[in-house]
């Protein structure tokens, strides 16, 4: 198998753990015809939007970060799969990330399933992340019935899919928008807002920034985070589908959980008939 490792820097934990997986990546190698046209370009150009990537000060080009670490080691391994590069097309907002899902400008992305987001398709989840609130260190907010009360203000990120949840559910609070995660928490910081409401792992990142914060233990929801397509690749769709759940099986996705070393995730369960 030909697999383009120059363009990273793989630690012999990161070599071995990746090696029991060859054998997937042999079982549909380029001659797949669903992926031809990637082989042909020679590249995945994968769409990450907010926490998951940021941008290296030198160069400019994204890099991944907080979630996008653990994707991106999934990621690598599909372009192993298929023999060609993966690039990270970073962007700060979900609108923004289907924009180049929907003009072709991005072959595939990361994000959760939501009927309002039109335009592509999703695969099997790769990766459960439960919805739950960041309140600071003086609140009274315990549990999750807390939150939806008259004059409860809650900092939220546009678009998010934890925003779409939670606007389903919202009866009495107030939802404070802002358009990525960074500006929505100093919503919160600032006292402009009682809660921050997104998936666990990013809000413990956040926590640490914020003495005495607390994340609730409930939660309100989950994302169930995975692959996304334009629409009309069918084909495209099927083999990562099948990637992913193959990814699940073998305990790939567990280990670059593991190895990102970062609370708040955990491997979706396996597609059921």
């Amino acid at each position: 198998m030909k697999m383009r490792c120059a363009i990273f820097t793989f630690s012999s934990c990161l070599f071995l753990a990746f090696a029991q997986f060859d054998a997937i990546a042999e079982s549909q190698q380029v001659s797949d015809p669903r992926v031809a046209d990637l082989v042909r370009a020679g590249k995945i150009r994968v769409g990450v939007h907010s926490v998951m990537y940021t941008k290296d000060a030198q160069t400019g080009e994204a890099k991944a970060a907080s979630v996008g670490i653990i994707l991106f080691d999934i990621a690598r391994v599909l372009g192993a799969r298929v023999g060609v590069e993966i690039v990270l097309v970073g962007h700060p907002t979900i609108p923004e990330m289907l924009t180049c899902l929907t003009t072709g400008a991005c072959d595939m992305g990361f994000m959760g399933p939501d009927p309002s987001r039109t335009g592509v398709e999703f695969s099997p989840p790769l990766l459960q992340l439960d919805y739950t609130f960041l309140v600071p260190a003086a609140s009274t907010i315990q549990r999750i019935a807390d939150v939806d009360r008259p004059g409860v203000r809650i900092a939220v990120v546009s678009d998010h899919a934890s925003t779409l949840s939670l606007s389903r559910i919202v009866k009495h609070a107030q939802l404070v928008y802002a358009a990525t995660p960074d500006p929505t928490f100093e919503i919160l910081r600032s006292g402009q807002a009682d809660a921050f409401a997104s998936v666990r792992g990013v809000l413990l990142a956040y926590s640490a920034k914020l003495p005495g914060s607390r994340v609730l233990d409930e939660h309100y929801g989950a994302n169930l985070l995975g692959m996304v397509v334009p629409k009309g690749q069918a084909a495209r769709l099927a083999y990562i589908s099948e990637f992913i759940e193959q990814a699940k099986a073998s305990g790939l996705v567990q280990q670059a959980i593991d190895r990102a070393g970062l609370p708040g995730y955990k491997v979706a369960s396996a597609k059921t008939n």
